[in-house]
């Protein structure tokens, strides 16, 4: 009896030379995801030798998708975006917009369709969080200022992606393309796009009132069963069945469902349990999706249209790395921030392929244009490390060199100085308070309720303007800047109290405390045992690690419930 294996070699095949190449990339300092879509290249159509199943590779793809897009969904923070709304949504709209008029007017240039130019110009226009993340991650600059500021821009352009994908269906027809649904064809545009928002306004209202409480009480009587495979089992398909309800019922895309089926879960208190076990399988999938892109790349189109490509390329990783770096600019951020974003966002990614791949399904993107978005990807994706690893070299050399950009990291920042009329009652014995989060916060509270005064040090500008409107004393910064601790009054200061971690600037920070006040105190908060056992020996200051200090707190209140029992038997035997 003859068995059809298709899908069988199709996914062995795709781990397995994904797997290689992976390794590979990651041997080579690149993110693997260039090396997963090598894979999807050799098994491809486009290249000799084994051909893997496209049909099924595609439908692979779309449960990678989904997965995807429900993690995302179960990170995405509403409140991290906030911190940066200022400069995050209208800079990521502007400079969304400059990107998709540049891919439209190369697009005009190659006699492509206004519909194919627009979904061109939006595909290069959103650049990859996965690609983001890992590199932040890498260098230790997620939990900075920079780092906050590069991924809010980013879950804005997740947004309007979002937005995009939703909305293009219904206006596949009016931009030209080939293949729109019939059911939608005799109805006005104004009728089909209201009813679409309509479908998709009603499936978020039913997942934020019944799925904020079905699906958490869900995986709570799931979780008392103590079974890790129901548990995983359960997640998953909340994942993948919202998803298809969304599309079979609402008419929604799978990845919007999956997107927000993760953001509902996220509200629930086993969101962090969710994503660490569906991550294995998430991450199986995730690979299977960028290996199926890979099988729809050309490859002779480096060589049949290479103009084509460096254009590609050049918007990518110059035309939207100008623009976010002049934008960030006029938000009077330091050139280091500018150049930090500006990178963070010279390359493209899973949007851009589930965009561009939608695009190609409605008639409106041709293959060609499929293609040139992939080896855009490949292009910049490679070359971002190196990017990333040229900032600070490269910020020297245009101080160097230009006067203007030393005016413009020079300028006065009106959050970065105290106001003449600042008290003077907190520059004299005063604590400083380095970084406002939720444990900066809570000292904060404590200082205010005991009457002991305080001036807060904080990278987000939009946070320490708020505070001032509070009436607290703050000045916007890092605080690894002399200037910052200056400004703070830290020569007169009683107390230096580090409040975030930050093991790249903490010794910064101390060092300069000490030198403009020898006999001030330190306190220190550390995330790991390792590094708080560094600081204890190098006797920077007060070292408190958050584990240890949790452990004491649970192991006092245990022997304060049995010490009476103790005392009583010790009387006991006298």
């Amino acid at each position: 009896m003859e068995h059809n294996i298709s899908l069988i070699t199709t996914i062995a095949a795709g781990f397995g030379i994904a797997l290689i190449l992976g390794f590979i990339a990651e041997r080579l300092k690149i993110p693997v995801l260039v090396g997963y879509l090598v894979a999807g290249i050799i098994i491809g159509p486009g290249t000799p030798g084994f051909v893997a199943d496209v049909h099924l590779a595609s439908q692979l793809s779309e449960i990678g998708v989904m997965l995807l897009m429900f993690g995302v969904g179960l990170h995405f923070s509403l409140s991290d975006l906030l911190a940066v709304k200022r400069i995050a949504v209208p800079g990521a709209v502007v400079q969304m917009s400059l990107a998709t008029l540049l891919g439209m007017l190369v697009a005009w240039w190659w006699d492509w369709s206004l519909g194919a130019g627009l979904i061109f110009g939006l595909s290069l226009s959103c650049a990859s969080t996965v690609v983001l993340l890992k590199a932040l991650e890498a260098r230790g600059v997620l939990e900075t200022m920079n780092g906050r500021i590069a991924v809010g821009w980013l879950v804005v352009e997740d947004l309007a992606t979002v937005l995009v994908l939703v909305l293009l269906p219904p206006l596949a027809g009016v931009l030209g393309g080939t293949m729109v649904a019939e059911a939608g064809a005799s109805r006005p545009l104004w009728m089909t796009i209201g009813l679409t928002l309509l479908q998709v306004a009603a499936f978020i209202v039913l997942m934020l009132v019944a799925g904020r409480r079905v699906l958490p009480w869900m995986l709570w009587h799931i979780a008392r069963t103590g079974s890790r495979e129901l548990f995983t089992l359960s997640v998953v398909a909340a994942a993948i069945g919202i998803a298809y309800g969304a599309a079979a019922l609402f008419s929604v895309s799978f990845a919007i469902g999956a997107f927000f089926a993760g953001m509902v879960m996220r509200e629930s208190e086993f969101s962090h349990r969710a994503a660490q076990e569906s991550l294995p399988l998430r991450d199986a999938f995730s690979v299977l999706f960028f290996v199926s892109v890979g099988m729809l790349f050309e490859p002779t189109i480096l060589i049949e249209k290479p103009l084509h490509v460096l254009g590609v390329v050049a918007i990518i990783m110059f035309g939207k790395s100008i623009a976010a770096l002049a934008i960030v600019l006029a938000f009077r951020y330091p050139l280091n921030t500018a150049l930090t974003v500006s990178v963070s966002l010279a390359q493209i990614g899973e949007f851009s392929f589930i965009l561009a791949g939608l695009g190609v399904t409605l008639g409106l993107l041709p293959a060609d244009g499929m293609s040139l978005v992939l080896a855009g990807a490949l292009i910049s994706i490679a070359l971002n490390p190196l990017l990333f690893s040229a900032i600070e070299p490269l910020r020297r050399w245009i101080l160097s060199r230009s006067a203007l950009a030393r005016h413009l990291e020079q300028r006065g920042d009106p959050y970065a100085a105290l106001p003449m009329t600042t008290e003077r009652k907190y520059l004299q014995g005063q604590v400083v308070l380095v970084g406002y989060g939720r444990v900066g916060k809570r000292i904060a509270s404590e200082l205010l309720a005991r009457g002991i005064p305080y001036v807060v040090a904080e990278q987000n500008r939009e946070l320490v303007e708020s505070l001032r409107k509070q009436g607290v004393v703050a000045v916007s910064g890092n605080a690894a800047d002399p200037a910052v601790l200056i400004q703070a009054h830290i020569a007169q200061a009683a107390m230096l109290v580090v409040a975030t971690p930050d093991p790249l600037n903490v010794r910064q920070m101390a060092d300069t405390a000490r030198t403009l006040n020898p006999g001030i105190e330190i306190v220190l908060r550390t995330h790991s045992e390792e590094e708080s056992q560094m600081l204890r020996k190098d006797d920077i200051g007060t070292v408190f690690f958050g584990e240890e200090e949790l452990a004491k707190g649970m192991s006092s209140h245990v022997l304060e419930r049995f010490a009476p029992a103790a005392s009583d038997s010790d009387a006991g035997h006298s």
